[in-house]
């Protein structure tokens, strides 16, 4: 009998949707939009969930429900075991300071007229009774922690570089423990040597405080190095989900096919989508990867698919079970391999 205690799950969604309305005229009654559609993830201690597709898939307004920003139009929401979307008043502070949110843009998201010891106290000053010396100490131990120097923490944002931004950025949503980070394109803004870095930094403070990331990309070459498990969005929706080493082995449905094959090294296989990206506020009736899908069928520009168990991922298409055994095959830690 084993003694291992079962995983904490850190964050839980069920059916989580956002509808925007969108007026359309004076005379016109508003549009729905619905950005994200009926997504579901379970997240885990110590482990990173990776969404990725292209812009406007949905990817970032799921990205700011699960950081309390934006309040889901249906669906549950589970923050360390609470209820995120209408929390008891009691509890939402401490949910706030639960889930912390690192953005795209080091040289935006920080206030260029405050000093560092300033952006990295001041969520300490509001949030708990920390004397002003006990604030400075914490600031000067989480700039070291990230790999920076204390006595940075006199000089102002301008002083640096995007990436050691980046690392004041995560230093400041360290600041009151979470226990999730939310991470939306954190390392797109950066050259290519400085996501390494940063990419490194973020695993060992996952190993480090057991942190989980939910960790917004559009580079599967990032994702590939950060994640554990994957979440495919087209149009709003889940189109595959599962372990990052499954869907980079065999990826089973055509979106994720064609988002492998256009990152260099990934696969060994060249993929061009035809047609344009279907507008939120009309998607296709069927599959809403239908219209630029290189194998549709009839059925798939009629009956929508839902997200089925196969290959120990879940995947919504019709005819995955034909990529079986001729998917192109790619290694979620290496180099391509040839297609079997």
């Amino acid at each position: 009998m084993s003694d291992a205690s079962p995983p904490e799950i850190v964050a839980e969604a069920r059916n989580l949707q956002r509808t925007y309305a969108v007026r359309r005229g004076l005379f016109r009654a508003p549009a729905q939009l619905r950005a994200v559609g009926d997504i579901s993830f379970r997240l885990e201690r110590g482990r990173t969930l990776a969404v990725v597709g292209e812009s406007g898939c949905g990817k970032s307004t799921l990205a700011r429900m699960v950081a309390l920003i934006e309040k889901p139009t249906a669906g549950q929401l589970t923050l360390i075991g609470a209820d995120a979307v209408s929390p008891p008043h009691e509890r939402r502070r401490e949910l706030r300071q639960a889930v912390q949110l690192v953005f795209q843009n080091p040289y935006g998201s920080l206030n260029p007229r405050k000093k560092i010891s300033a952006v990295l106290e001041d969520p300490l000053a509001i949030n708990t009774t920390l004397s002003k010396p006990e604030r400075a100490e914490k600031a000067r131990e989480m700039l070291a922690r990230v790999g920076l120097r204390p006595e940075y923490a006199n000089r102002y944002p301008h002083m640096f570089s995007g990436g050691q931004r980046q690392r004041i950025a995560i230093a400041r949503a360290l600041m009151l423990s979470p226990r999730l980070l939310v991470a939306d394109e954190p390392v797109s803004a950066l050259d290519v040597s400085i996501q390494a870095q940063v990419l490194n930094l973020l695993a060992d403070l996952q190993a480090e405080l057991g942190l989980a990331y939910l960790f917004i990309s559009h580079d599967l070459g990032v994702v590939r190095h950060i994640a554990h498990d994957v979440l495919v969005m087209y149009l709003g929706h889940a189109v595959e989900q599962g372990p990052k080493s499954r869907i980079f082995a065999r990826p089973l449905h055509p979106y994720t096919q064609a988002l492998l094959a256009s990152t260099p090294g990934l696969s060994s296989q060249r993929i061009v989508l035809k047609g344009e990206l279907p507008s939120p506020l009309d998607p296709p009736s069927g599959c809403v990867f239908s219209t630029r899908c290189p194998h549709v069928q009839p059925r798939c520009r009629e009956e929508r698919p839902a997200l089925r168990a196969l290959d120990e991922r879940l995947v919504a298409c019709h005819y995955a079970e034909q990529f079986l055994d001729g998917a192109p095959a790619v290694r979620a830690d290496g180099p391509v391999l040839a297609a079997s």
